[in-house]
C-alpha cells in the first residue's frame, strides 16, 4: 500500500512566527527540525497500518526544507526545485496525507493564513467556491483517483479540511491565536498525536473517496495588486481578467485549470 504524505511548514507545531520560515535564520534551523521530525512521525504511523511505500514531498518554499539526515530511513523525499507536476510520484497511491497545512487566506485567527502566497494572491475560487491549499491539493489528487486520508494544523486548517473533504482524519497540533499566535501542544506531544491519527488514517484508508470538484473547472484568482494581473497573457477563454486584480482560468479539469493558473 503506497502513502503519499504532503508536508507545509505553517501548520507544523511550534511555527508561529516568519522568521521561523525564512532561509538563513537561526528560526529556520529549528523550524526545519520540527518540520521533519512531525512527518517522520506521519511515516511511522503509517508503517504501523501496513504501508509498505511511502512517499514524502517537501511542498514549502523552495521544496528543500528537510534537513537530510534526518529524514526516515523507510520513506523516500521528493524535494529541491520542483514545478510540474505539483505532486510527483502521486499517482497510484492509496492515499495522501497533508501534514502541516494552513487556512485559506482571511481566516480569522488562523496562523499563517494564505492561499500560495501571503504576498499576491488574496483570494482564490475554484467553481465559485472561496478554497484554499487544503481544497486545492486534494482536488489535484482527486483528478487522479487519490483520496486526501488526513489533515494535520491548526484547529482553522482542520475545521477547513472537514468543511470541504466530510469525515477525513484531522490531527489538530496548536489552536490559532492570530496570525502570529498559537496555542500550541508541545512537539513531542504533536508527534505522538500525528503518530497515532495518520496510522488511524491508513487503516480507514480504503474507505475514503476521492474529493472531486465538477467538470469542466473554474478557477477565480484575485490578487492583491493589479501589476499580479498586468503581467499574465490572456486568450479570452481559457485565461480571462475580470477586473483590475482578478483574473478567470478554465480548464477541463482540475489539473489543467490548474496548470493554466501557475502558468506551468
Amino acid at each position: 500500500m503506497k502513502i503519499y504524505i504532503s508536508t507545509d511548514m505553517e501548520g507544523i507545531a511550534g511555527i508561529v512566527l516568519p522568521e521561523q520560515l525564512r532561509r538563513g535564520t537561526p528560526e529556520y534551523a529549528e523550524a526545519r527540525l520540527l518540520l521533519v521530525r512531525e512527518a517522520n512521525a506521519a511515516v511511522e504511523g503509517a508503517l504501523a497500518a501496513g504501508a509498505d511505500e511511502i512517499i514524502v514531498f517537501d511542498g514549502h518554499g523552495t521544496g528543500f526544507n528537510f534537513p537530510p539526515e534526518e529524514m526516515h530511513p523507510a520513506a523516500r523525499w521528493v524535494h529541491g526545485a520542483h514545478y510540474w507536476p505539483r505532486f510527483p510520484f502521486l499517482e497510484g497511491s492509496a492515499g495522501m496525507i497533508l501534514l502541516g497545512y494552513h487556512a485559506m487566506a482571511g481566516t480569522l485567527g488562523a496562523v499563517r493564513d494564505h492561499t500560495m502566497s501571503s504576498a499576491s494572491w488574496q483570494e482564490l475560487r475554484i467553481n465559485g467556491r472561496p478554497s484554499g491549499e487544503i481544497a486545492l491539493d486534494a482536488a489535484i489528487a482527486g483528478e487522479l483517483g487519490v483520496p486526501v486520508i488526513m489533515v494535520s494544523g491548526d484547529d482553522k486548517a482542520c475545521a477547513e479540511a472537514s468543511a470541504f473533504l466530510g469525515d477525513v482524519v484531522t490531527a489538530e497540533v496548536k489552536q490559532g491565536i492570530a496570525r502570529h499566535a498559537a496555542l500550541t501542544l508541545a512537539p513531542t506531544r504533536a508527534r505522538e498525536l500525528v503518530r497515532e491519527r495518520a496510522e488511524e488514517a491508513v487503516r480507514r484508508a480504503a474507505g475514503r473517496h476521492p474529493y472531486r470538484v465538477d467538470r469542466p473547472v473554474t478557477l477565480e484568482l484575485t490578487y492583491t495588486g493589479t501589476d499580479s494581473a498586468d503581467v499574465r497573457f490572456y486568450d479570452g477563454h481559457t485565461v480571462e481578467r475580470a477586473s483590475g486584480r482578478t483574473i478567470v482560468v478554465r480548464g477541463e479539469d482540475m489539473i489543467a485549470a490548474v496548470r493554466r493558473l501557475l502558468g506551468r
